[in-house]
């Protein structure tokens, strides 16, 4: 099989469409989430599309988050200075995760452990950025997930 015949992540879960869905979805069951609600309160109202876009991106999808918002230097800066825990961050997962299975998202293994990986990885990073003196590198690139293969800020 060449590679030009196996979709990415991007396009197993169905694209922007798809990602659209799960964000609104998941943000709606994050404002009543008693460990997470709290953080999430002031978001804007478009901040499950950004996470849409960039979560597109991250899994293969065009580069509508870095272009329109700054790409992964932009998504860093969001989290500095809001002291996240690890309780936090493994609700977010979680609930992420449940919330993919209530829309009948891709349930298949290799997939799944594809996006397990990103967001381990991803909000495990966004609680480091969160703490006390974290900074932002301008030139971090986006990091990108595919089928059991990463490319990020720090594997190159």
């Amino acid at each position: 099989m060449s590679n030009q015949s196996i979709p990415t992540l991007y396009e197993w879960l169905g694209g922007i469409d798809a990602l659209s869905r799960l964000t609104t979805r998941f943000y709606e069951h994050v404002k009543n989430d008693a460990l997470l609600g709290s953080i999430f309160a002031h978001m804007s109202a478009d901040h499950p599309i950004h996470v849409a876009a960039f979560l597109g991106e991250v899994l293969g999808g065009p580069d509508t988050y870095s272009k329109q918002h700054g790409g992964h230097p932009h998504m860093i800066q969001q989290h500095l200075n809001h002291h996240l825990a690890q309780d936090q961050r493994r609700r977010w997962v979680s609930l992420l995760l449940e919330t993919a299975d209530e829309l009948g998202m891709p349930d298949d293994p290799e997939f799944r452990s594809a996006l397990v990986g990103y967001l381990e990885w991803g909000s495990r990073l966004a609680v480091i950025n969160s703490q006390p003196g974290a900074t932002v590198d301008p030139h971090a690139p986006m990091p990108k997930w595919g089928w059991g293969e990463v490319k990020g800020p720090y594997t190159g």
